[in-house]
Parts: C-alpha cells; structure tokens; sequence
C-alpha cells in the first residue's frame, strides 16, 4: 500500500478520488482469525470519531472497530457485507470496510 496510508487503532486510512478509504490492518487479521460476520455501516450514515464503523466475528475474537475519523459513508464494500472473510485478505487494499466523505482531516494528523 502506499505511503500516504495512515494506521489509527488496527484501521488503515487511504485518501482516494472518491474519498477515505478505512480498511483493516493485516495486524487486526491476525488477531481476529478467520472471520465469519460482519456489521458494516449504512450508507449515508454520519460517524464522528470513535462512534462505531464495524463489528465482527471471528474465531478468536468479537470485535468492535471504531471509526478513526469523522466523516459520512459514501459506500462500502458489499463484497464483505455478503462474504465477511473478504476482509480477511492478506493484500490489505482488499480488506476496505467503507469510504468516508466529508473527513476532518485534521484527525489524521
């Protein structure tokens, strides 16, 4: 992954054309194992910083993840709505939860 990816609470942050990008940490993989559920976000919803992005389930671990910006949910990846062990990806890019728009960016400084 590129340079300009910043790691917040075992969540990878990437600016792209369509927004921030907010994706698990090959870190969280591995602590989590395999996993089996997930909750995504719901379009269109507005998270501030710390409010709940995504809850899952996995052989080790239920896990909670907390949103490491403020912004609005712009899309998500419907591929791990319907097949959550896509983000157990090792290629991390793969691993995205959801696209935030309207980001403070100075939480990512």
């Amino acid at each position: 992954m590129a340079e300009e990816v910043k790691i917040i609470d075992n969540l990878w942050v990437l600016k792209t054309a369509e927004g921030y990008k907010v994706g698990l940490t090959n870190e969280a993989q591995e602590e989590l194992g395999n996993i089996t559920f997930a909750t995504l976000p719901k379009v269109g919803q507005e998270l501030k910083k710390g409010d709940s992005l995504i809850e899952v389930e996995a052989e080790k671990a239920v896990s909670e993840f907390s949103s490491p910006v403020t912004g609005t949910v712009a899309s998500i990846n419907e591929a791990a709505e319907n097949e959550p062990s896509v983000l157990d990806d090792p290629n991390q890019s793969n691993a995205w939860i959801a696209i935030l728009t309207d980001v403070n960016e100075e939480e990512l400084v």
